[in-house]
């Protein structure tokens, strides 16, 4: 009898990383391999349930911090959306603490496999060590990859690479050996040809929480992920814009960090925002179930940051997108997203600032105005493939389970 196969997951500590493991591992598990999904204990408890069928293929393992002084993280803080933005390395910082627990388990249990995301480089030495072999995944896009540059840069081998200042991008840089132009998209290619993500796995219903917006026409789902801290200002100008839009929303907002009582968050609002927009909008601080969310028919068009993974939830339900790029790979998110007819991005002033005028102008534009019909055709020809779970879970995850279990570690059946 063949031996099952046992991979192991290790997610950095951010929404957008930890549900694209998990959504990966519920797909791996659904090809009966068994899978150690390897978090710490706050960011184990946040994951949606596994149910009953896929339970004994997926197997939770809480790893806690090391204990940590108050002032370097905030008491429990165990993801982005828990430390204000200054101490989000001493995230990064707790997390190499992991790497000696880990290291056991990975003694203890040999799997045949470990799929790291890109925070936990020190795995590679362990991999090492004992002779498992990894393989990357990458919940960033494509196009975020290639601008770290080629992979020696990656994998710390040209030592003396760092990215360019500005000045720089006016001339070529010297690991491009061939001749260039700005003219060269008709030789870029048009796809990413392996996809993975899945369907929503968490079975949860959140229709008592949005019922009473959710049943109006054209609603815009306005979400910016759990990382992008958005000032009071920026918050203020995207409020202003919903409401001078005139279109029904429902706001996902990230409650801020030193908002300790109801005031405090309110305050974080404009004066009677709610109260005048009450019949047309719903503001909920905190966690929402987006992807029920986004795949209710009265859901027209999405208001977000671009970031990978609520892009690839977003183009399933073929939502006219109108994006709004704050960190990390977000603006070159963005920018595919425009080029490829998929999205409008909000226009920002010189010094990088947007304002309300720009947010209603654009929002209509995508999802009611005659002018974004085209952009909203595309979206509804793109949902064709990103919806069609057959064809990723049979095929493309099909393809995956095969190539782990032909190149998993080779060892003695003694």
């Amino acid at each position: 009898m063949a031996k099952e196969l046992h991979v192991v997951m290790l997610p950095w500590s951010g929404f957008g990383h930890l549900m694209p493991f998990f959504q990966l591992s519920i797909a791996l598990a659904k090809a009966k391999i068994h899978v150690s999904y390897i978090s710490t204990p706050k960011n184990i408890q946040r994951l949606p349930k596994v149910s009953p069928d896929l339970q004994p293929f997926i197997h939770l393992v809480p790893i806690p911090f090391p204990p940590l002084e108050p002032d370097f993280l905030p008491q429990g803080a165990e993801t982005g959306v828990d430390v204000p933005f200054e101490k989000l390395d001493n995230l990064q910082i707790a997390y190499d603490l992991l790497q000696t627990p880990i290291k056991q388990f990975i003694a203890d249990q040999m799997p045949d496999w470990i799929v790291p995301d890109i925070a936990a480089h020190w795995v590679v030495d362990i991999a090492k060590e004992y002779g498992v072999p990894l393989v990357y995944f990458s919940v960033s896009s494509a196009a975020t990859s290639a601008f770290c540059g080629p992979p020696e840069n990656l994998s710390g081998a040209n030592r003396n690479y760092a990215l360019p200042l500005p000045q720089s991008l006016t001339s070529p840089p010297e690991w491009i050996t061939f001749p260039s132009l700005v003219a060269f998209k008709e030789y870029e290619a048009t796809y990413v040809p392996r996809v993975l993500f899945g369907p929503n796995s968490t079975g949860i219903s959140g229709a008592s929480r949005v019922a009473k917006i959710i049943s109006a026409s054209q609603l815009c789902f306005v979400g910016f992920g759990s990382e992008c801290k958005l000032s009071k200002e920026q918050v203020h100008e995207i409020a202003y814009g919903l409401e001078l839009s005139e279109l029904p929303f429902l706001w996902a907002l990230r409650k801020p960090i030193s908002a300790n009582n109801v005031d405090e968050v309110d305050d974080f609002l404009p004066l009677g925002f709610v109260d005048r927009t009450s019949e047309k909008g719903l503001v909920c601080f905190g966690w929402v179930p987006q992807m029920e969310i986004l795949g209710h028919p009265s859901v027209g068009g999405s208001l977000f940051h671009s970031g990978w993974g609520s892009v690839i939830e977003t183009l399933q339900f073929g939502h006219c997108l109108v994006v709004l790029p704050f960190i990390n790979d977000q603006p070159l998110n963005a920018r595919l997203l425009v080029e490829k007819g998929l999205a409008i991005e909000v226009k920002r002033n010189k010094d990088g600032s947007f304002s309300r005028d720009e947010i209603a102008k654009t929002l209509r534009r995508a999802m009611v105005e005659e002018e974004g019909g085209q952009l909203r055709t595309n979206a509804r020809k793109a949902a064709v493939v990103f919806r069609d779970h057959k064809l990723h879970q049979d095929h493309y995850i099909g393809a995956f389970v095969d190539y782990l279990k032909n190149n998993g570690a080779k060892r003695s059946s003694s």
